[in-house]
């Protein structure tokens, strides 16, 4: 059977202020992106019919109704579409898919999809404070933890290893992506690390988290939210904001041990994308490429074939994917320099482009976008293919 694209776009976006930010809880932030995206629309809260949620991991309780806790918090009545949805970062392109899906069957006809978080403290008065909290980004098996395999991070720094045997990547690959990510923050008013430039000795010289990862190889934790508008495509050509219309959209699950594949979902994912979409990987003009690490960029680089498999480093160390590169990739900085709000933060970027709003950044080229989401330790992935209106 055919795949046919949904007539649906994107009509508003609404982000909060990012990282050390305090005074809010994790509904507190969904719902103050929410009302943003609604003002960049040009619409109000009674014109949702449809409310996505994905909440981060400082929800607690209310993680399990999050929907109907952001709906109560706003005040919005009679939605008919409301869902949690936790697909870790593949969930921002899962929910714009899971809101098209519904606005072209008729289920609903304006929804708006958030991530929020809080997982930063506020300094206490001996100085402390400010950091993730370990409940919230710690992950430990009493084996596994007793051998040194702590958390996310030493589970992605295994299968790193592993890709630098097999393929002989370098840190100074790695460091590349890094570098170049730097350099695009550097024009994004909202990153958490504009005002800092970064040199591949920069990069070798912070601190070790776990080999083969340095700190920059690693995303940034920020408090925060941001928010989507989805419509039909007739009606977001009315509202305020340039639309950003839908042009393809995939998931990828491969199941299995990344240790031997060394993949993602990505190469499942951007089949279904691109078939809907009747493109090929030539027509992408730029990349917003979910990064944890530096590393999720480069494997995710290959996985979706622009280039071999084993030979993302080279493709990545002649600055191809940074400012005047032929393949920009996280034009705002990325998870990496300038905000962590898992899937939402490429989703955000590419709008923000494609609607000719990336300030000092904003790339001269523009085109089809291709915007992918990445759960777990390469578990999940989602891809969007989005554009300007025609």
């Amino acid at each position: 059977m055919p795949l046919r694209t949904p007539d649906v776009s994107i009509a508003g976006l609404g982000v909060t202020e990012q990282g050390k930010v305090f005074g809010k809880n994790a509904v507190g932030f969904a719902v103050e992106a929410v009302a943003r995206a609604l003002e960049d629309a040009g619409l109000e809260g009674k014109d949702l019919d449809g409310l996505l949620v994905n909440p981060g991991l400082t929800w607690g309780p209310a993680s399990a109704m999050a929907s109907f806790a952001v709906q109560q918090a706003m005040g919005v009545r009679d939605l008919r579409l409301t869902a949690a949805m936790n697909l870790g970062g593949a969930t921002a392109g899962a929910m714009i898919m899971q809101a098209a899906l519904a606005i072209e069957a008729g289920l609903a006809t304006t929804v708006a999809c958030v991530f929020s978080d809080a997982p930063l403290a506020p300094p206490k008065r001996d100085g402390s404070g400010g950091s993730a909290s370990s409940s919230a980004y710690s992950q430990a098996g009493d084996l596994p933890a007793a051998y040194g395999q702590y958390g996310v991070n030493a589970l992605y720094a295994l299968v790193t290893q592993r890709h630098m045997h097999r393929f002989g990547t370098t840190q100074d690959h790695l460091g590349a992506i890094a570098v170049a990510q730097r350099a695009f923050a550097r024009g994004n008013p909202l990153a958490q690390l504009r005002d800092t430039p970064l040199s591949l000795e920069d990069y070798h010289a912070s601190r070790w988290v776990v080999e083969p990862f340095h700190l920059l190889d690693c995303c940034l934790v920020s408090n925060g939210g941001v928010a989507v508008i989805v419509t039909s495509a007739e009606r977001a050509r009315d509202l305020r904001r340039p639309p950003v219309r839908l042009l393809g959209m995939g998931q990828g699950h491969p199941g299995g041990d990344p240790l031997e594949t060394l993949s993602s979902g990505a190469g499942l994912a951007s089949r279904t994308a691109f078939a809907m979409a009747g493109l090929t990987l030539e027509d992408i003009a730029f990349c917003e490429l979910y990064d944890c690490y530096t590393f999720t960029v480069l494997v995710t680089l290959e996985d979706y074939g622009f280039c071999e498999k084993g030979e993302g480093g080279p493709f990545v160390a002649d600055g191809r994917t940074g400012p005047g590169g032929s393949l920009p990739v996280n034009t705002g900085g990325g998870q990496l320099s300038s905000y962590y709000m898992w899937g939402m933060t490429p989703v955000s970027e590419a709008i923000l482009q494609l609607r000719g709003e990336g300030g000092a950044r904003q790339l001269e080229r523009l085109g089809p976008c291709l915007v992918s989401g990445n759960g777990g330790i390469l578990s999940t992935h989602s891809c969007l293919i989005l554009d300007q209106e025609p």
